[in-house]
């Protein structure tokens, strides 16, 4: 559809949504933008016939009526608002919270102003999606690589992209491309599923060693994801979900609660502290996320980590 059409199916449906009574085809003529442009009257009965019958697909409630019970042959036309309306949208607390801790999730600049309108208008609506009962947990989605929004732009319109790519140790990037099915975040990263158009056969690709810019290919629409397919059942088999490392952590009593939820094990160590043992992919991730907790935690090892947690507080200290 035509966004001239589009333009004036929406006006249209304004106007009669905004009349309490019946208007006449010459009414609407004259209060439509769009239908000006008809140079003669049968120009105009065929585009509103048309628009008639567009509305009424769309599952829009268009009502015919009389003007005048005296001459039924004077028809008009309107939409029953209380058909139109939807009904009032209500949420459960349980589902309240959990849409709130999804809007409290986006870190990232390219989402986090979608997610917080979304918890403004279920605000707005009545709702407290900030339950006092999610205390301890609070989640966090982030996607601060450069490539991710141009990547989350192409799964979501259906188009190819091009992009260069530093595999496993690699040094040196090599061109690939692709037709992205979706985005998945495992183990702190995120991973893009898709077809290699050169390897022709799927790929799974670490969104962070994609370098460079992402560029799309072909017009949108044109990547078909195969029928059947589980983007989770490919990331499954090519990224192992097995953590890779184990961090030693000291925490003060009470605290750390999301640590604790992860922990592999949690016993009492010195008066007031508890030890946790947490499994972990990405050291400067797991960095990030112990240092948070400032003068809670302290990390007893790895050597690695602990050394990571300790340049990040110093930088902060410098800051």
């Amino acid at each position: 559809m035509s966004a001239r059409r589009t333009e004036r199916l929406l006006n249209l449906t304004i106007c009669l949504l905004a009349s309490r009574r019946y208007l006449t085809k010459d009414q609407i003529r004259r209060a439509v933008p769009g239908y000006a442009e008809c140079a003669t009257d049968e120009a105009f009965e065929r585009m509103f016939e048309r628009d008639k019958e567009e509305l009424r697909d769309l599952g829009i409630p268009l009502d015919t009526g009389t003007l005048d019970p005296l001459h039924g042959d004077d028809l008009g036309y309107r939409i029953d608002r209380n058909a139109y309306a939807l009904p009032d949208v209500t949420f459960a607390p349980d589902e309240l919270a959990v849409l709130g801790l999804a809007a409290r999730a986006w870190q990232q600049a390219s989402l986090s102003t979608a997610a917080g309108t979304a918890l403004l208008k279920l605000k707005a609506a009545g709702g407290d999606p900030d339950s006092s009962g999610l205390l301890g947990l609070e989640p966090r989605l982030s996607a601060g690589e450069p490539a991710f929004a141009a990547l989350w732009g192409a799964v979501r319109d259906r188009r190819a992209v091009r992009f260069d790519y530093r595999a496993g140790q690699n040094v040196t990037s090599a061109a690939r491309r692709v037709e992205p099915w979706g985005l998945l975040a495992r183990n702190g990263a995120w991973y893009l599923v898709g077809f290699d158009r050169d390897r022709a056969a799927p790929r799974v690709f670490r969104v962070s060693r994609i370098t460079g810019d992402v560029r799309s290919e072909g017009l949108p629409g044109a990547v078909v994801v195969p029928p059947g397919t589980d983007i989770r059942d490919q990331l499954q088999r090519m990224v192992p979900p097995q953590p890779r490392s184990t961090a030693q952590v000291a925490v003060r009593e009470g605290a750390g609660l999301g640590l604790r939820r992860t922990a592999t094990e949690v016993r009492p160590a010195d008066p007031g502290w508890d030890h946790l043992q947490l499994g972990y992919f990405d050291t400067d991730r797991m960095a990030g996320d112990l240092a948070a907790h400032g003068p809670a935690v302290v990390v007893l090892g790895p050597a690695e980590l602990r050394a990571a947690v300790v340049a990040r507080l110093r930088a902060l200290v410098d800051a």
